[in-house]
Order: structure tokens, then C-alpha cells, then sequence
């Protein structure tokens, strides 16, 4: 009996209430007993799931924190690589640009001295034309390479073609106008003279010596002693030094059969072998060898034979 009764006891479960001195046991048994153990027990679970939630919340709010700010970042950066990027492809567009517009007014300005040059060599425009496009032709290629789409590219391989071909055509201009120069700078014409006059004809003549009648294969300028003998076109001096009946004399070769003669000098101021040039001096003026006053004697000789200088002497260059 004694053992049921403790059994009994040992099976409620007693809760102790303290208050302001007081205190007040209640007594529970079965199932009330039950459900307090479990809510006893469930307390420290709750709190610790509760502190666990809270705990783990602030990691994963800290972790999206950072992981949006390291996304900001990289858009960061990339926008300022594709600035730096845009930035550069402006500055090469425009660099591109003024080369472009730098090429156009050399090809104004070839054009232009093209068209002068043409107009001042009295040229035929159909043979240099500055005014338009190269032509162009040929047969298709089957391994050429792509066209580029790029209008800049595109720009510059017109204006390459076109400086190309104005070169050209500058380049077989001047190859022909130094040719007329070096010709016109060759060709006969003018008098050997700087001042002066002509005082004897070629042909026959008096013989002023003898009186009687002789051939002169030149033509005479009288001037003042010493005043300047100059060639009549460019040459290589070919003589220079006393010559029979001459006096002191100079002989020029000029190319393509002409040769020049300026006789009766005071003095001679080339040498054999240098190079003149239309109007420079060559020697001054003297009455040398057999002459009778101050005066040159000037010969011209086509293809070894003398002819009269009378029609170059008169000749003006155009």
C-alpha cells in the first residue's frame, strides 16, 4: 500500500511558485505532466532554431551585400573600359579625318599646278587631263580580297588612287618639260652681244684688209673693248685659246650638229670643257688676230658647215 502511494507521487510532477515570499506548489499528473516536460524542453530548442535563424539571415544578407557590390563594381569597370575604348576610336576617327581632308588639298594643289603646267606648256589636255578620275580597267582577279565596307577605308583608297595617278602624270610632265627646257636651253637664238651692233653681214664682202672680194662666214658685232661676249644657247666649250686669223676664240658645241664660234676676243673667260649656260659670259670683247677695230666674229656651223647666223640671231624662243 505504502509502495503504491509512492509510486503515485514519484508520478506527479510538482512545480514550485515563488511570489513576494510566498510560494505555492501545483501538482500535475498524466497527461498534463506530459505537456508541460514538452514545453519545458521545447523552450531551449525554439530559441536556439529562433537564434540560429536570425544568425544565419545576417550571413546571407552580408553575402548578397557583397555580391552586389562586387557586381556594381565590374559594370564599373566595364563602363569605363568601353569609355577608354570609345574614346580612342574617336581620337583614331579623327586623326583619320584630317589626314583625309590633308590629302584632299595636296590633291587640289597637284591639280591645280597640273592644270597650270599643262596650260603654260601648251599641251594637249586630252593627254593630261587633271580635271577628272583616273580611268581604270583590267581583267577580274579571283583571288582579290574583299572590298572593306568602311567609308573611311574607302575614302582613302579613292584618294590614293587618284594622288597616284595625278604623280604620275606630274612625274611624265616633267619629264617632258625638262626635255623642251633642256632643248629650248640648247636651241640657237639672240645675238652674242650685251651691246653693240652688227657691222658686217655674212656672205661675200670687200676684204678690208686687201679690198678685194672675199667670203665671210659670219656675222661682226662692234661694241666697246671689253664689253661682254656671251653664248647664244647652252654647250660644252669645245675651244678656247688663240686660233689662226681668229685672235683669241671660243668655240661652244650645242648638240644636234650646231656649234657656235665668237672670235677676236680681249680675253677668254671659259675653258675647254665647262659647261655654259644661254647669256653667260664667255669672253670680252677685243680686236684679237686679224681684225681692224673692237668686235666679235660669230659662226655658226650646222653639221661641220657654216651657215648665216642672221636667222637665229633674230630667232625669239617661246
Amino acid at each position: 500500500m505504502a509502495d503504491d502511494e509512492q509510486q503515485r507521487e514519484s508520478d506527479v510532477l510538482k512545480v514550485i511558485l515563488i511570489r513576494k515570499g510566498c510560494s505555492r506548489t501545483l501538482a500535475f499528473n498524466g497527461w498534463a505532466k506530459v505537456l508541460i516536460s514538452l514545453c519545458m524542453l521545447g523552450l531551449p530548442v525554439t530559441a536556439g532554431a529562433l537564434l540560429g535563424i536570425h544568425v544565419g539571415g545576417g550571413k546571407i544578407d552580408l553575402f548578397l551585400e557583397e555580391s552586389v557590390d562586387s557586381l556594381e563594381a565590374e559594370l564599373e569597370a566595364e563602363r569605363r573600359v568601353l569609355a577608354e575604348t570609345e574614346a580612342r576610336a574617336q581620337r583614331r576617327v579623327e586623326a583619320l579625318s584630317l589626314k583625309l581632308a590633308q590629302m584632299q588639298a595636296r590633291l587640289v594643289r597637284l591639280d591645280a599646278l597640273g592644270e597650270r603646267l599643262t596650260t603654260m606648256a601648251d599641251l594637249d589636255k586630252g593627254e593630261f587631263d587633271f580635271s577628272s578620275a583616273p580611268p581604270l580597267g583590267g581583267p577580274e582577279s579571283l583571288d582579290g580580297e574583299a572590298v572593306l565596307d568602311s567609308d573611311l577605308k574607302a575614302l582613302f583608297a579613292e584618294m590614293d588612287a587618284k594622288l597616284e595617278d595625278r604623280q604620275q602624270q606630274l612625274g611624265l610632265l616633267a619629264a617632258m618639260l625638262a626635255d623642251r627646257k633642256i632643248s629650248r636651253a640648247s636651241t640657237l637664238a639672240g645675238r652674242p652681244i650685251t651691246q653693240g651692233w652688227m657691222s658686217s653681214v655674212f656672205g661675200y664682202r670687200t676684204d678690208p684688209f686687201n679690198g678685194r672680194r672675199s667670203w665671210h662666214s659670219g656675222v661682226d658685232f662692234a661694241g666697246k673693248k671689253g664689253s661682254d661676249v656671251v653664248a647664244v644657247a647652252s654647250g660644252v666649250v669645245t675651244w678656247s685659246g688663240e686660233y689662226r686669223g681668229y685672235g683669241n676664240m671660243v668655240e661652244v658645241d650645242h648638240g644636234e650638229g650646231f656649234v657656235t664660234r665668237y672670235a677676236h676676243n680681249q680675253e677668254n673667260r671659259v675653258d675647254v670643257g665647262d659647261l655654259v649656260q644661254r647669256g653667260q659670259q664667255i669672253a670680252l670683247m677685243g680686236s684679237s688676230g686679224r681684225s681692224t677695230g673692237p668686235h666679235v666674229h660669230f659662226e655658226v656651223y650646222k653639221n661641220g658647215r657654216p651657215v648665216d647666223p642672221s636667222s637665229y640671231i633674230h630667232r625669239t624662243l617661246r
